[in-house]
């Protein structure tokens, strides 16, 4: 029994560790929060949290096969670089239209719910993450491969990073209100993050 809140808390811990530094994800929370209000940016956040939950239990399943196959990871790394590559030419490229424009954006998705989880989809870096930290969890002797600790731990994982997302909602709502030139050039901060993606990732594929 002691496992299950271990893991749990463990999952809450390392979401909250993963997404407290500015990420994609995160930082789109905010823009469709201060562009479509609170109810699209719980169906966005809904829709993240949902393939997240997803991600965390694959990344857990990659776990078991990485220390036979290493390869994996390399793919998973390629695969992120040319998607956070794409990103960045998308964000920092809209980042110069007109601000009404970049107003409108947001506004046209018809459905937050399958914005956060397309982003979410896409957001494959946090897989290799999970993958790293179970292999960990694992070399000391926390059951977290059998499915009913995978799934607990997946859980705490979606409770962390759902509490993330409503923090930067909640701290950027408030800095909205002293200051507006963020939340103007939210663009070029979501492209520049995803370019230290880049960056960080072909980093490792050349060492």
């Amino acid at each position: 029994m002691d496992h299950y809140f271990i893991l749990l808390f463990l999952g809450f811990l390392a979401a909250v560790i993963g997404v407290s530094l500015p990420g994609l994800l995160n930082m789109t929370a905010v823009k469709v929060a201060q562009e479509r209000g609170k109810k699209a940016s719980i169906l966005y956040i809904t829709g993240a949290l949902s393939v997240i939950f997803i991600q965390t239990y694959v990344a857990i399943f990659f776990a078991k096969l990485i220390d036979s196959s290493p390869f994996i990871t390399e793919i998973l790394h390629e695969i992120g670089l040319v998607i956070f590559g794409s990103l960045t030419i998308y964000f920092l490229g809209f980042a110069k239209r007109k601000k009404k424009e970049e107003n409108t954006e947001v506004k046209r998705l018809k459905n937050p719910y399958v914005y956060g989880a397309l982003l979410a989809l896409i957001n494959v870096f946090s897989i290799p993450y999970y993958v790293f930290l179970s292999v960990t969890l694992a070399s000391y002797a926390y059951p977290i491969f059998e499915w009913i600790y995978t799934i607990i731990f997946s859980i705490g994982v979606v409770i962390g990073s759902g509490l993330m997302f409503y923090a930067y909602i909640s701290i950027f709502r408030k800095v909205a209100n002293e200051n507006a030139f963020l939340l103007r050039n939210i663009n070029y901060v979501i492209g520049s993050i995803t370019g230290i993606i880049c960056l960080i990732t072909l980093y490792k594929l050349l060492r």
